[in-house]
């Protein structure tokens, strides 16, 4: 890393006059001008504005925007040359985004609730993320206030945030074009220190370029297919990089809704920023999607990457979070030499700040800005009102407390209306496939990731639309495969990827979860399938024993699989699932689909869901076997029947560790 690295700034003066533009005041500069200005990040905000739990219907200080706003604030202050941008993955996520998009249809001339938070902020830019197409293209068109020639697309310019939104990646099949501003110049007046001690105000004109996951292909194939063309992230780095370099910026960040990713590239990649760190003429990158933090430890054995100072491949990068619990803050040093300002990246840094200073500490948590909730207060009370219809009661306790560890009692709500809505509407479609098996696939979304109160509890008693929202977190569409005996066991053993190998000789304690697997690819499958999962044998051996019916299945035994859109069209890397299986993509999502069930049932108890579907092989172990869930849930995993959990340790925020014993 040389300590002066270049950017991209102001050509020959012919070259300026040739393109007719007017040369900036830095030209004006004397070499040894100094500048330090701050890049400011958000994302994967999940339309988080306020600290609110709508499942609990409770306030939480440890997440949302109006904290992050407070941050903003201060950064501002300790950095008076700063720019703001935001990563994607902002209009989706709570209760409050869904009641906007699907109940509300809010009206052309109306501003998203989150846009009119961050307008208040003030941003200077932002990019799209892929939970930005979950609701369809018109809704994105519209709520963006960006007229796209796609099918579907909202042709008014209705009315969107009050800062531009780039996206290069993403091209209309219709004319080839992007749906989106591939980029845009964003310039500033910033506070510069002469050689002699002297300040001075010039512009900083910082161009902004936009990508999304590729895979949004894939996942929201509904609602993308045969509409737009995604390209890779590199390839569309290099496809505009010449035009940006043609207007002169003085700096060139890349708004990255994706993360790190070493893995040979490829087009499709999903997390490309390594990659795109790589091109020449990128100067600084916002990295998202991973919902994580970076720099930080996660990435300590990558290569050429720095993830305490927080530079990839040479660049300065940062990626805050996600839901409003941080705020990303990328320190850059400029110096001015030959023309042109320089990165000096001996005294330039990244870093992540936190709305909490103790994760999951509401005590520790920074207040939020007063001006927020007043704009949303409306549509907040609204979205709440809505999330407490009645639509049914239940007897029992529906947690993912221990969905890792075998209790399947939120899960079973979901597979029981997945299976019913299928082996109701599959025969009309495809009265050949209407004697197959039909099987359905679920995973817990909630199991702690986000701290010890993100895990779905519906208590005995009555049921309301938040409930169906607790049982089913994401606005996803329902969808069936076919597949075979093979492939449900193929499935399976990726499922049983969220485990780690278990040494049954080892004394010390192990963990039984494999963190680096997402609690929601973990499947678990019910509607008359019973099986064993191994956590002692390698990946891809873990299923020991796969019945159907008490018989043991097939390889070539025909089954339809319900899961949803995401898993179905590929999400997920789960082996022959790409799309091309699919035999039933409804039109509704699997969140209604839950509601109505319920609705349907009206008193949900023991007898009325599915029985648990798999445990674990017994297997006696020297020491301890570990894994965490929220504190004191003792009494939840006893109530469900589950043997050989006990709580070993309170970690005093919310959390604990606790021991299972899988010898039973």
């Amino acid at each position: 890393m040389s300590p002066h690295r270049s950017t991209p700034a102001l050509l020959a003066t012919a070259l300026i006059a040739a393109c007719a533009l007017q040369p900036s005041q830095a030209s004006t500069l004397p070499d040894g001008a100094r500048a330090t200005v701050a890049i400011l990040e958000t994302t994967d905000l999940h339309s988080n504005i306020l600290g609110y739990d709508y499942y609990k219907q409770k306030a939480d200080p440890t997440l949302g925007f109006e904290r992050t706003a407070t941050l903003i604030e201060q950064a501002r202050k300790q950095f008076p040359n700063n720019f703001l941008f935001d990563s994607g993955d902002t209009i989706q996520g709570t209760v409050l985004a869904d009641w906007q998009a699907q109940v509300q249809k809010m009206p052309c001339d109306g501003e998203l609730a989150i846009y009119r938070a961050m307008d208040a902020v003030g941003y200077d830019g932002g990019t799209i993320g892929n939970h930005e197409f979950n609701y369809g293209l018109g809704w994105l068109s519209q709520v963006t206030g960006t007229p796209m020639n796609v099918d579907g697309g909202a042709h008014a310019r209705c009315d969107g945030p009050h800062f531009p939104l780039v996206l290069s990646n993403v091209d209309s099949v219709r004319d080839g074009k992007p749906i989106f501003r591939p980029w845009t110049m964003v310039t500033k007046d910033i506070a510069v220190t002469l050689p002699g001690g002297k300040t001075a105000k010039v512009p900083l004109r910082v161009a902004i370029i936009g990508f999304t996951p590729p895979p949004i292909m894939d996942w929201d194939k509904r609602n993308l297919e045969g509409k737009v063309a995604v390209d890779g992230v590199v390839e569309a780095a290099k496809k505009y990089l010449s035009q940006i370099q043609a207007q002169h910026p003085d700096l060139v960040v890349a708004l990255v809704h994706g993360g790190l990713d070493t893995a040979p590239y490829t087009p499709a990649l999903e997390n490309a920023g390594w990659y795109l760190a790589g091109v020449p003429g990128i100067d600084v990158l916002l990295l998202g999607h991973s919902h994580t933090e970076f720099p930080g430890p996660r990435f300590a054995s990558m290569k050429d990457v720095d993830d305490v100072r927080g530079f990839v491949r040479g660049k300065p990068a940062v990626m805050g979070g996600f839901f409003g619990k941080d705020l990303g803050v990328v320190e850059l040093a400029l110096d001015y030499q030959g023309g042109r300002w320089n990165i000096d990246d001996s005294q330039t840094h990244s870093e992540v700040r936190p709305i909490c200073a103790k994760a999951g500490d509401a005590a520790s948590c920074t207040a939020a800005d007063p001006a927020i909730a007043p704009l949303v207060a409306k549509v907040q009370q609204s979205a709440v009102a809505y999330v407490n219809t009645p639509i049914g009661r239940s007897d029992v306790r529906l947690s993912s407390y221990f969905a890792d560890e075998g209790d399947m009692s939120a899960l079973a709500v979901v597979n029981a209306a997945q299976r019913d809505y299928v082996r109701t509407e599959l025969p009309r479609q495809h009265p050949e496939l209407a004697k197959v098996p039909v099987l359905s696939a679920a995973a817990a979304f909630r199991t702690g990731f986000g701290g010890p109160d993100d895990y779905t509890d519906v208590a005995p008693g009555p049921l309301t639309l938040r409930s169906a929202a607790d049982l089913y977190f994401y606005p996803n569409t329902l969808a069936a495969v076919k597949t075979d005996g093979a492939g449900v066991k193929a499935w399976l053993e990726k499922s049983a990827e969220r485990f780690n190998r278990i040494d049954p000789a080892k004394t010390d304690a192990q963990p039984l979860i494999n963190t680096r697997y997402p609690g929601f690819n973990f499947d678990q499958m019910q509607g008359g399938i019973q099986y064993v999962i191994d956590v002692s044998k390698p990946e891809g051996q873990r299923i020991t024993s796969l019945a159907f019916d008490g018989k043991p299945v097939q390889p070539d035994q025909p089954f339809i699989v319900v899961t949803n859109n995401y898993r179905a069209s590929g999400g997920g890397h789960f082996p022959g699932l790409d799309g091309s299986s699919i035999v039933l993509a409804a039109p509704d999502g699997t969140r209604e689909i839950v509601a109505h069930w319920i609705t349907q049932h009206r008193e949900i108890t023991a007898h009325n869901l599915p029985a648990g579907s798999w445990r674990f092989a017994p297997l006696k172990t020297a020491g301890p076997v570990t894994f965490g869930s929220a504190a004191g849930k003792q009494d939840v995993v006893r109530a469900d029947g589950i043997e050989g959990i006990r709580q070993v340790k309170d970690n005093g925020d919310g959390t604990a560790i606790y021991a299972i014993d899988l010898s039973h």
